[in-house]
């Protein structure tokens, strides 16, 4: 890749876009400090963010006004010629990396990072909320390691050997320590 003037554009998408890519999106935003603008978006928008995934980002301080479940047309050069330029596509759900997806702008770099849905979690409240923490330990895990990615210094093709294997980690258990 070579060094750019703007932040690297970043989108991910889910099939509902309520959860894990919401999850994904906030935590970028964070994490990528100006380096990177994220965005999320789903190929079948629910039209709600799920409020276990609010609850969850307002206890770790993120500003959620802004969330909004969105299709991932919004972001496809044929429905939207004023979408931004994309460098990075990340799918965070089994159903949306089989899924045909539109033409991006830019010709981003894409890679599939599954998280289990912790939107389909049962049991209790505490349950339902640990499902929602593991997703965001795990995207927080893999984000983190592709924000210390050397950019400038890689070329296409090694970087994106280094997503697909960002996308296979396993962030270790911080309660096993």
């Amino acid at each position: 890749m070579t060094a750019q003037t703007r932040p690297y554009n970043v989108l991910f998408l889910c099939t509902h876009n309520s959860a894990r890519s919401i999850l994904a999106e906030s935590i970028m935003n964070r994490v990528g400090a100006g380096r990177f603008v994220a965005y999320s978006a789903g190929s079948m928008a629910s039209g709600e963010v799920n409020p276990h995934a609010i609850s969850l980002l307002q206890r770790l301080n993120y500003k959620t006004d802004h969330l909004r479940s969105k299709s991932w047309d919004e972001f496809s050069l044929e429905n939207n010629p004023s979408a931004p330029e994309l460098d990075f596509v990340f799918t965070v759900c089994d159903n949306a990396a089989g899924e045909v997806c539109p033409i991006w702008p830019g010709q981003p770099m894409s890679a599939h990072w599954g998280i289990p849905n912790p939107g389909e979690a049962g049991g209790s409240e505490a349950e339902i909320a640990l499902a929602f923490a593991e997703a965001y330990r795990q995207l927080n895990s893999r984000i983190t390691l592709f924000c210390a990615l050397p950019m400038a210094s890689l070329d296409r093709l090694s970087l994106q050997k280094r997503l697909d294997e960002i996308g296979k980690s396993i962030a270790p258990d911080e309660s096993a320590a």
